[in-house]
């Protein structure tokens, strides 16, 4: 069968959008389920109708229990495992050693060590505002989990010479004490 001419560019046109369009088309069906299981999909179940309250009757008082989902049990007030806030944590905490306000950085990095556990940067920072701040056993507590955690960082052998100058002071502090 020859089709004329002036209807064949129609044709070509009507069957290129159902080529191109025809799959877009079809994934936006409600109709079909998006998964590839035989099963098919079940309708809503119908809500039951439930009995008008009898308004001559008070309410039935149930015992007061407390809840267990309230939001100031259930929900902490940060999330334990937030990456981008650890990241900030430790930007600001490193603008805070700058500045040499070191309690601030400290807790700024304490903050990001919360915020991303096992995440070994922060220790190292912690490490250094400890040290410049004099606490030096906080120091090699912070330098040791920072090891312990990247046990093959660039700067490993550089961290544990400072933790055993650290322990050195401290034994020779206590040495003097005594």
């Amino acid at each position: 069968m020859k089709i004329h001419s002036p209807f064949r560019p129609v044709l070509f046109i009507a069957a290129s959008a159902v080529f191109v369009f025809g799959p877009a088309l079809r994934a936006q069906d409600p109709g079909e389920s998006s998964s590839n299981s035989n099963t098919p999909s079940q309708p809503d179940a119908p809500v039951a109708p439930t009995a008008p309250a009898d308004p001559l009757k008070p309410p039935k008082k149930t015992a007061s229990k407390k809840n267990k989902d309230a939001p100031t049990t259930s929900a902490t007030d940060q999330p334990t495992w937030d990456p981008l806030r650890a990241e900030k944590d430790i930007e600001v905490g490193q603008y805070y050693m700058r500045k040499g306000d070191l309690d601030a950085a400290i807790d700024r990095f304490e903050d990001a060590a919360s915020a991303k556990p096992g995440f070994a940067i922060p220790y190292r920072h912690l490490g250094e505002a400890h040290e410049k701040k004099g606490q030096k056993r906080e120091a090699i507590k912070s330098y040791t989990r920072y090891l312990h955690l990247y046990p093959h960082a660039e700067d490993a052998a550089k961290i544990r010479k400072k933790i055993d100058k650290l322990w050195n002071e401290v034994g020779k502090k206590e040495k003097s004490a005594s």
